[in-house]
């Protein structure tokens, strides 16, 4: 680790308030002076408006003109509000509150209720989908599953919009809002879960906001005293805030001005959780004598990447398009984006897994690597092919890393080493502080090769390894620090919630990729009717549409491969058609309206799979129903259908992938998914062409471990030539 990381991880704290303002370019810096009265910051997609947002408040704080307890920052997700939190302290100004609006609200919420209402603040609804299923059911309406998350959530839209039951067919009607289900039946569920609520003395976390707004206005007391508390507000990503929240917001500032807010109107993607850009795109009709500053030197993504970016919103229309920001890229030259046309499916994830091997085989780590999608549909046959490629992976959206119950019982584990001493017992090198960390985690799971296989076990090993990995990461940082020292990084850490990295390729949806970044990005699916979604009708949907496309291809720093299949299924109606938004941008295409294309030079790749001569459709060999389901296709049958698989062949192929992942250092996926090998223990192939011919068993695996396999097949042990083992994966 070179010494730039070491900065970058441990950071000094600035010696003095003009100390802060080092290293900001001119725009970053006047807003980091821009201390009084209300300013508005356009930051576009990697300008660093984090950066400038706290060097802002911290200047301020080590200037003396800002008391830390006096600001209250504010954004829209516990991962962005720790990492301000994060970068507060290492600027010195950690006495800062840096939080969620609905945290932010509860904090506040708690404190007052006794003395606002009387008695405790009622209990949180831990699972809202079932309430919402008990009011579902007394209202006598069925909902499946999906249709039960969607009247969740329409049900969090209207309280965010302040819709009341009653009023909620008719603001639908109004908004011209595609409900999930009819409006009426949707308002009765939802008065009923509002009643079921009040009988078991429970509030969600909508409620919060409702009931601070609430006391805030009724008790001018209450306001005062929060006034007198906060007189410094930031908010981050204004793009996103709904009606409810800005009227907290409203409230919080009473009659005062200094506020200071940021965000893009051209990363607005929320529209359906009621967040919207209007008061963005209004703050300086409200606010005539804001100081302005637009943030467009892109320091994330290449020049390449920055021209595709400004191409997509070139074609935008709407409110939201008059306002874009026109990035600058300050990066060096990098590669074109890729654009790949697929024949199925299936052969774009895979196409996709060999295009991230390649990566990763040319010095990428998995962890600067993400495959995003528009719906978390997609990102099973995704996992598949990581898994067949041997390329470890993680799915974002899992509970957040130091909620997991491996980490919380791992810094038990540690906070008691440390109060012991240390674990110099257990010691069996002189690496000092990752040798102990080491020593204490390999009680609860931790070692020094990843177990085989996937899942749980898999992933509790990760939690563990991200905190080696951290421990030595502190220790080159700071020679000579002690467990007691880690274990107060860690609680610092937790309470900022600045996770470390877990190694692997991530997969995201692109709306939960908001606010990351990677140096490699896929985006995979752009088809129409899945970017644009089929149920974006409206003008308004489609470019909210466009803005979330625009988010996804912000994400990459350096390389940036754009793909799409023609079917969903081999063999099936090559029917489909590239999204309409990479219309002007991709080589050889046209803009809407005739206008020249806009993207470098060259054309669509179209990989062999896209080529090779069409199959008919897949059938299941037991029913003989076509198969779509990428699971299914793998081992040609139904998932209820009756299997024939050879259970004796399984185990003993079971067997043979243990040992081979050891000899190779690999988890047993990277050998083959279980999936694959009960396909293979079914047909029990005889020839090397009956092997290839099953999903999984590609042409490298084919070479790799064929002979083996045949031979397991034919009765024998799958002793391999031991020379074999050396070559790479």
């Amino acid at each position: 680790m070179t010494s730039a990381t070491h900065s970058t991880l441990f950071p000094q704290v600035p010696d003095t308030a003009d100390a802060v303002l080092d290293g900001l370019d001119p725009e970053q810096r006047e807003v980091a002076e821009a201390l009084q009265g209300p300013v508005c910051v356009l930051a576009g997609a990697g300008t660093g408006k984090t950066r400038a947002i706290t060097h802002r408040i911290a200047y301020g704080v080590r200037a003396g003109i800002l008391q830390p307890t006096s600001v209250l920052a504010v954004t829209f997700t516990n991962r962005a509000a720790g990492e301000m939190r994060g970068r507060l302290r290492q600027l010195g100004a950690g006495g800062v509150q840096a939080r969620t609006f609905h945290s932010a609200a509860l904090r506040q919420l708690q404190y007052f209720w006794p003395k606002a209402v009387g008695g405790d603040l009622p209990r949180l609804v831990e699972r809202k989908v079932q309430l919402v299923a008990e009011a579902a059911a007394r209202c006598r309406i069925r909902l499946d599953r999906n249709e039960l998350r969607d009247v969740t959530s329409e049900i969090e839209w209207a309280k965010v919009t302040q819709t009341v039951p009653a009023d909620y067919p008719a603001v639908v009607a109004k908004s011209q809002r595609d409900a999930p289900r009819d409006p009426a039946e949707i308002s009765q569920v939802y008065a009923m879960y509002e009643q079921l609520k009040r009988d078991r003395t429970v509030i969600d976390f909508e409620d919060v906001l409702l009931l601070t707004v609430g006391i805030l206005q009724d008790r001018h007391d209450i306001a005062d005293h929060v006034r007198r508390q906060y007189q410094h507000f930031v908010v981050d990503e204004y793009q996103d805030v709904s009606p409810l929240q800005q009227r907290l917001l409203d409230l919080w500032l009473g009659d005062r001005d200094n506020l200071c807010v940021v965000g893009d109107a051209s990363q607005t993607i929320y529209s359906f959780t009621g967040a919207t850009p209007d008061h963005l795109l209004n703050f300086r009709t409200r606010h005539p004598r804001a100081t302005v500053v637009k943030l467009v030197r892109d320091y994330r993504s290449t020049p390449q990447v920055v021209h595709l970016a400004n191409g997509l919103l070139s074609q935008a229309r709407g409110r939201a398009a008059e306002h874009r920001l026109e990035l600058v890229s300050q990066r060096e030259s990098g590669p074109e984006p890729a654009y790949l046309e697929y024949a199925d499916e299936p052969a774009e994830a895979e196409g996709t897994a060999r295009r991230i091997r390649d990566l990763i085989a040319a010095g990428v780590p998995a962890g600067e690597i993400a495959v995003l999608y528009r719906v978390n549909s997609q990102s099973e046959v995704y996992e598949q092919a990581l898994a067949d490629a041997g390329v470890p992976y993680q799915l974002r959206g899992a509970e957040r890393f130091f909620d997991r119950p491996e980490v919380r019982e791992a810094g038990v584990a540690l906070r008691g080493a440390a109060r012991a001493g240390g674990n110099d017992s257990l010691l069996d090198d002189a690496e000092g502080l990752p040798s102990e960390v080491r020593a204490v985690l390999s009680t609860k799971g931790w070692s020094s090769e990843p177990p085989t296989g996937s899942g749980a076990v898999r992933d509790r090993w990760e939690s563990l390894a991200a905190l080696v990995r951290l421990a030595e990461d502190f220790e080159q940082a700071r020679p000579g620090a002690t467990l007691s020292d880690l274990v107060a990084e860690l609680d610092e850490r937790a309470a900022a919630q600045h996770a470390p990295t877990v190694q692997g390729v991530t997969l995201a949806s692109l709306h939960s990729a908001k606010g990351l970044e990677w140096d490699a990005v896929f985006l995979v699916g752009l088809t129409e009717g899945m970017m644009p979604i089929t149920y974006a009708k409206t003008d308004e949907q489609i470019e909210e549409e466009r803005r979330l496309l625009y988010v996804g291809v912000t994400r990459a720093r350096f390389h940036l491969s754009l793909s799409w299949s023609l079917a969903r299924s081999p063999g099936g109606r090559a029917g489909r058609r590239p999204s309409r938004f990479l219309n002007g941008v991709r080589p050889g295409s046209a803009a809407l309206g005739g206008r020249a294309t806009t993207g470098g030079s060259g054309g669509i790749e179209r990989p062999a799979a896209a080529r090779r001569k069409r199959r008919g459709p897949a059938l299941c060999r037991v029913c003989g129903k076509t198969l779509t389901d990428a699971g299914e296709m793998k081992l040609m049958r139904c998932d209820d259908c009756p299997s024939d698989m050879d259970e004796a062949l399984y185990e003993r192929l079971r067997d043979w992938r243990a040992a081979r992942a050891q000899d190779i250092g690999q988890p047993a996926y990277c050998v083959f998914t279980d999936k694959t090998l009960m396909a293979i223990a079914e047909a029990v192939p005889g020839t090397e062409g009956e092997l290839a011919g099953i999903s999984g068993v590609g042409a490298r695996k084919l070479g790799r471990f064929g002979a083996a396999v045949l031979d397991i097949c034919a009765g024998g042990d799958g002793v391999e030539d031991p020379g074999a083992a050396d070559e790479e994966m």
